[in-house]
């Protein structure tokens, strides 16, 4: 009989901003449903040294590391919510013709929820 080696891959990592109360919502309902490939981390608990992006731009989106790859915005909150088993239900924003709509929604979002929670630092990248 021979034996099959699977090689484990790491688990994916979603960065979350852990002091924004829809941000926890969302990762608590997201926590209950998700698979072991995926880890929620909160980026203001991240060790000092972590290979990645920089605080700030964590901070702006989510993003998602796969492997050495990131996945950022909108796409990342699609692709972590393929890891529950109603991954489904989020895949219509991915479609050619929502897309860009959910998109800039997303962004816009984004950038004002960061402005709010952040005014300090997103003064100080509006200027750079």
């Amino acid at each position: 009989m021979a034996i099959r080696k699977f090689a484990m891959r790491e688990p994916d990592i979603l960065y979350y901003d852990g002091s924004c109360p829809l941000c926890m919502r969302e990762m608590s309902h997201l926590s209950k449903l998700k698979s072991d490939q995926l880890v929620l981390q909160d980026i203001h608990a991240l060790p000092p040294g972590t290979e990645g992006p920089d605080k700030a731009t964590l901070l702006q989106n989510l993003h998602l590391k796969r492997g050495s790859e990131w996945v950022i915005g909108l796409d990342a909150n699609v692709a972590a919510w393929q890891y529950t088993r109603i991954g489904f239900c989020w895949r219509w924003l991915s479609w050619p013709l929502i897309r860009p709509l959910a998109g800039w929604c997303y962004r816009q979002w984004a950038t004002r929820r960061y402005a709010k929670r952040y005014p300090l630092e997103s003064k100080s990248s509006a200027s750079d």
